[in-house]
C-alpha cells in the first residue's frame, strides 16, 4: 500500500487551505501552482501563487521542498534521521522609492513575523524600461523543518500570510 510522505501531507494540507481561502471565502485570488519532481537532484517542490481579491498588487508565493536525502531518510525509515520539509515564503511587489520603502517592509515583516529567520529584499528592472519602479521580491526564509506535526499551524500561518498581503499593498 502507499503510503504518502510528508511531503505529500503538507503539500495536500496547504492545497487544502488555500483553495478554501480561494473558493469558499473568496479572499484570494490563486494565480499559479506549480507541483514538480526535479529528477536531476531528485527533490521534490512544491509552489502556489495568490493575490488579494482587493488588492491584487503584491502577490504572496508558498514553496514547500523536500530534497532527495529527507525523502529517502523517511521512505527507509532512517532511525537517526528526523526528515521533514523546508518551507519559503515569497512576495512580490512593485517600489518606486527604494530605501523608504524597503525599509518600510523589512520593519513590517519583522513585526508580523517576529522573525528568527532570514529576510531578503531582491530588485530588478526591465533595462530598456528604465528605473521608475523596482520589482521587489520579498523572501522569508524558515529555519526549521516542518513536518505533520504543523499541520495545526497552516491555518494560523495562512493568516499571518494574509496580513502581510494586506500591508504590503499599503506601503
Amino acid at each position: 500500500m502507499y503510503d504518502p510522505t510528508i511531503f505529500e501531507n503538507l503539500k495536500v494540507a496547504f492545497e487544502n487551505h488555500v483553495y478554501d481561502l480561494d473558493n469558499i471565502n473568496h479572499e484570494i485570488n490563486i494565480t499559479n501552482r506549480v507541483d514538480r519532481m526535479n529528477f536531476s537532484i531528485m527533490a521534490r517542490d512544491f509552489a502556489i501563487r495568490f493575490t488579494l481579491v482587493d488588492q491584487q498588487d503584491v502577490t504572496a508565493e508558498i514553496v514547500l521542498e523536500a530534497s532527495v536525502e529527507e525523502l529517502a531518510a523517511e521512505i527507509l525509515e532512517q532511525p537517526d534521521k528526523n526528515p521533514g520539509c523546508s518551507l519559503l515564503l515569497r512576495f512580490y511587489k512593485h517600489v518606486q522609492n527604494v530605501p523608504k520603502q524597503c525599509n518600510e517592509i523589512e520593519q513590517a515583516l519583522t513585526d508580523i513575523w517576529e522573525l528568527d529567520s532570514k529576510l531578503t529584499q531582491t530588485l530588478s528592472f526591465v533595462y530598456e524600461q528604465g528605473a521608475t519602479s523596482y520589482l521587489d521580491i520579498i523572501e522569508v526564509t524558515f529555519d526549521h523543518k516542518i513536518n505533520e506535526q504543523h499541520m495545526d499551524d497552516i491555518a494560523d500561518f495562512l493568516d499571518y500570510v494574509l496580513e502581510t498581503l494586506e500591508v504590503l499593498n499599503d506601503i
